[in-house]
Protein backbone atom coordinates (compact mmCIF):
# COMPACT_ATOMS: atom_id res chain seq x y z
CA UNK A 1 0.00 0.00 0.00
CA UNK A 2 1.20 3.51 -0.82
CA UNK A 3 0.45 6.10 1.87
CA UNK A 4 0.92 9.81 1.24
CA UNK A 5 1.91 11.73 4.36
CA UNK A 6 1.33 15.48 4.14
CA UNK A 7 3.12 17.67 6.70
CA UNK A 8 3.08 21.32 7.74
CA UNK A 9 5.92 20.91 10.26
CA UNK A 10 9.25 19.17 9.73
CA UNK A 11 8.97 17.84 13.31
CA UNK A 12 5.93 15.77 12.34
CA UNK A 13 7.81 13.56 9.90
CA UNK A 14 10.08 11.42 12.14
CA UNK A 15 7.31 10.30 14.55
CA UNK A 16 4.97 9.01 11.85
CA UNK A 17 7.79 7.34 9.92
CA UNK A 18 8.88 5.65 13.15
CA UNK A 19 5.32 4.51 13.85
CA UNK A 20 5.05 2.92 10.41
CA UNK A 21 8.43 1.23 10.87
CA UNK A 22 7.19 -0.35 14.10
CA UNK A 23 3.59 -1.13 13.20
CA UNK A 24 3.41 -1.44 9.39
CA UNK A 25 6.88 -1.62 7.81
CA UNK A 26 5.50 -3.00 4.54
CA UNK A 27 3.70 0.26 3.72
CA UNK A 28 5.29 2.50 1.08
CA UNK A 29 5.46 6.07 2.37
CA UNK A 30 5.54 9.29 0.36
CA UNK A 31 6.27 12.45 2.36
CA UNK A 32 5.11 15.89 1.20
CA UNK A 33 6.12 18.93 3.26
CA UNK A 34 4.94 22.55 3.10
CA UNK A 35 6.35 24.07 6.27
CA UNK A 36 5.10 27.53 5.30
CA UNK A 37 1.54 26.46 6.16
CA UNK A 38 2.05 26.59 9.93
CA UNK A 39 3.98 29.84 9.67
CA UNK A 40 1.20 31.40 7.58
CA UNK A 41 -1.48 30.24 10.01
CA UNK A 42 0.43 31.70 12.94
CA UNK A 43 0.81 34.96 11.01
CA UNK A 44 -2.80 35.22 9.82
CA UNK A 45 -4.45 33.87 12.96
CA UNK A 46 -7.14 32.03 11.00
CA UNK A 47 -7.60 29.56 8.17
CA UNK A 48 -8.23 31.12 4.77
CA UNK A 49 -9.68 29.92 1.45
CA UNK A 50 -6.18 30.14 0.01
CA UNK A 51 -4.95 27.64 2.60
CA UNK A 52 -7.75 25.25 1.66
CA UNK A 53 -6.69 25.54 -1.98
CA UNK A 54 -3.12 24.65 -1.01
CA UNK A 55 -4.31 21.57 0.88
CA UNK A 56 -6.44 20.48 -2.07
CA UNK A 57 -3.45 20.86 -4.40
CA UNK A 58 -1.30 18.63 -2.18
CA UNK A 59 -4.03 16.01 -1.79
CA UNK A 60 -4.85 15.90 -5.51
CA UNK A 61 -1.16 15.60 -6.35
CA UNK A 62 -0.92 12.60 -4.00
CA UNK A 63 -3.98 10.94 -5.53
CA UNK A 64 -2.70 11.43 -9.09
CA UNK A 65 0.58 9.79 -8.13
CA UNK A 66 -0.86 6.53 -6.90
CA UNK A 67 -1.61 7.00 -3.21
CA UNK A 68 -3.98 4.43 -1.73
CA UNK A 69 -4.64 6.73 1.24
CA UNK A 70 -3.60 10.13 2.55
CA UNK A 71 -2.73 11.03 6.12
CA UNK A 72 -2.35 14.65 7.12
CA UNK A 73 -0.09 15.23 10.12
CA UNK A 74 -0.88 18.92 10.69
CA UNK A 75 -3.39 19.21 13.54
CA UNK A 76 -4.56 22.81 13.25
CA UNK A 77 -6.06 22.61 9.74
CA UNK A 78 -9.22 20.55 10.23
CA UNK A 79 -11.56 22.45 7.86
CA UNK A 80 -8.94 22.38 5.09
CA UNK A 81 -8.59 18.63 5.48
CA UNK A 82 -12.39 18.23 5.50
CA UNK A 83 -12.41 19.79 2.03
CA UNK A 84 -9.87 17.19 0.88
CA UNK A 85 -11.95 14.36 2.35
CA UNK A 86 -14.97 15.52 0.34
CA UNK A 87 -12.95 16.14 -2.81
CA UNK A 88 -11.23 12.75 -2.93
CA UNK A 89 -13.98 10.47 -1.60
CA UNK A 90 -14.02 7.48 -1.43
CA UNK A 91 -10.23 7.46 -1.01
CA UNK A 92 -9.32 7.28 2.70
CA UNK A 93 -8.13 10.73 3.75
CA UNK A 94 -7.40 10.96 7.46
CA UNK A 95 -7.16 13.93 9.74
CA UNK A 96 -4.14 13.64 12.00
CA UNK A 97 -6.18 13.29 15.17
CA UNK A 98 -9.27 11.32 14.18
CA UNK A 99 -7.89 7.88 14.97
CA UNK A 100 -6.51 8.97 18.33
CA UNK A 101 -9.84 10.61 19.21
CA UNK A 102 -11.72 7.42 18.33
CA UNK A 103 -9.35 5.34 20.45
CA UNK A 104 -9.60 7.74 23.40
CA UNK A 105 -13.41 7.66 23.37
CA UNK A 106 -13.49 3.88 22.93
CA UNK A 107 -11.10 3.47 25.85
CA UNK A 108 -12.78 5.82 28.31
CA UNK A 109 -16.41 6.10 27.26
CA UNK A 110 -18.60 8.86 25.78
CA UNK A 111 -18.76 10.97 28.97
CA UNK A 112 -15.10 10.99 29.93
CA UNK A 113 -12.59 13.75 30.58
CA UNK A 114 -9.76 13.68 28.07
CA UNK A 115 -6.64 15.75 28.51
CA UNK A 116 -5.31 17.25 25.30
CA UNK A 117 -1.69 18.40 25.21
CA UNK A 118 -0.38 20.60 22.41
CA UNK A 119 2.67 22.72 21.69
CA UNK A 120 1.00 24.79 18.93
CA UNK A 121 -1.71 27.03 20.38
CA UNK A 122 -4.02 27.22 17.31
CA UNK A 123 -4.50 23.46 17.55
CA UNK A 124 -6.16 23.82 20.95
CA UNK A 125 -8.72 26.14 19.37
CA UNK A 126 -9.72 23.76 16.58
CA UNK A 127 -9.35 20.25 17.94
CA UNK A 128 -11.84 20.05 20.86
CA UNK A 129 -14.71 20.25 18.35
CA UNK A 130 -13.35 17.10 16.72
CA UNK A 131 -13.76 15.25 20.02
CA UNK A 132 -17.32 16.45 20.60
CA UNK A 133 -18.25 15.53 17.02
CA UNK A 134 -17.41 11.91 17.91
CA UNK A 135 -18.81 11.99 21.47
CA UNK A 136 -20.80 15.10 22.47
CA UNK A 137 -20.59 14.15 26.14
CA UNK A 138 -16.79 14.17 26.26
CA UNK A 139 -15.06 16.96 28.17
CA UNK A 140 -11.79 18.04 26.60
CA UNK A 141 -9.27 19.65 28.95
CA UNK A 142 -6.78 21.60 26.81
CA UNK A 143 -3.19 22.02 27.94
CA UNK A 144 -0.54 24.08 26.15
CA UNK A 145 3.04 22.93 26.69
CA UNK A 146 4.55 26.40 26.66
CA UNK A 147 8.07 26.53 25.29
CA UNK A 148 8.12 22.94 24.08
CA UNK A 149 7.92 23.70 20.36
CA UNK A 150 10.56 26.40 20.54
CA UNK A 151 12.84 23.93 22.36
CA UNK A 152 12.34 21.41 19.55
CA UNK A 153 13.01 24.13 16.98
CA UNK A 154 16.42 24.82 18.50
CA UNK A 155 17.29 21.14 18.72
CA UNK A 156 16.61 20.65 22.44
CA UNK A 157 14.57 17.45 22.25
CA UNK A 158 14.97 16.72 25.96
CA UNK A 159 13.72 20.22 26.80
CA UNK A 160 10.71 19.65 24.58
CA UNK A 161 9.88 16.42 26.38
CA UNK A 162 10.31 17.99 29.82
CA UNK A 163 8.01 20.88 28.92
CA UNK A 164 5.37 18.47 27.62
CA UNK A 165 5.59 16.33 30.76
CA UNK A 166 5.39 19.33 33.09
CA UNK A 167 2.33 20.64 31.28
CA UNK A 168 0.62 17.24 31.26
CA UNK A 169 1.24 16.83 34.99
CA UNK A 170 -1.37 19.56 35.58
CA UNK A 171 -4.09 17.30 34.09
CA UNK A 172 -4.98 15.70 37.40
CA UNK A 173 -8.61 14.73 36.79
CA UNK A 174 -8.49 13.30 33.28
CA UNK A 175 -9.23 9.69 32.32
CA UNK A 176 -6.69 9.59 29.50
CA UNK A 177 -4.24 12.00 27.89
CA UNK A 178 -3.95 12.55 24.16
CA UNK A 179 -0.86 14.11 22.62
CA UNK A 180 -2.44 16.19 19.91
CA UNK A 181 0.48 16.63 17.54
CA UNK A 182 2.69 14.17 15.73
CA UNK A 183 5.76 16.01 16.97
CA UNK A 184 4.64 15.31 20.56
CA UNK A 185 4.76 11.54 20.19
CA UNK A 186 8.41 11.45 21.24
CA UNK A 187 7.37 12.85 24.64
CA UNK A 188 4.94 10.00 25.40
CA UNK A 189 7.26 8.16 27.82
CA UNK A 190 7.96 11.37 29.74
CA UNK A 191 4.27 12.25 29.89
CA UNK A 192 3.38 8.76 31.06
CA UNK A 193 6.00 8.96 33.78
CA UNK A 194 4.84 12.39 34.94
CA UNK A 195 1.13 11.56 35.02
CA UNK A 196 0.76 7.80 35.55
CA UNK A 197 -2.07 7.88 33.01
CA UNK A 198 -2.70 6.15 29.72
CA UNK A 199 -1.19 8.31 26.97
CA UNK A 200 -2.29 8.06 23.33
CA UNK A 201 -0.28 9.39 20.41
CA UNK A 202 -1.58 10.44 17.03
CA UNK A 203 0.99 8.52 14.91
CA UNK A 204 0.35 5.08 16.42
CA UNK A 205 -3.42 5.53 16.36
CA UNK A 206 -3.33 6.71 12.74
CA UNK A 207 -1.26 3.76 11.53
CA UNK A 208 -3.62 1.32 13.23
CA UNK A 209 -6.65 2.95 11.59
CA UNK A 210 -5.06 2.93 8.14
CA UNK A 211 -4.34 -0.78 8.54
CA UNK A 212 -7.99 -1.42 9.40
CA UNK A 213 -9.15 0.57 6.38
CA UNK A 214 -6.76 -0.90 3.83
CA UNK A 215 -5.95 -4.46 4.96
CA UNK A 216 -8.93 -6.84 5.10
CA UNK A 217 -7.32 -9.07 7.75
CA UNK A 218 -6.61 -6.09 10.01
CA UNK A 219 -10.19 -4.88 9.62
CA UNK A 220 -11.55 -8.27 10.56
CA UNK A 221 -9.32 -8.38 13.65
Amino acid sequence: MRIALIHALTHSMPPIVAAFERLWPEAQLVNLLDDSLSADLARDGALTPAMTDRFLALARYSARNGADAILFTCSAFGPCIDACVRDLAPMPVLKPNEAMIEEAVALTGPSSRIGLVATFAPMLASMPAEFTAVAPGVTVVPCLATGALSALDRGDADGHDRAAAEAAATLKDCDVIGLGQFSLARAAPAVTGATGKTVLTTPDSAVRKLQRLLIPSAKAA
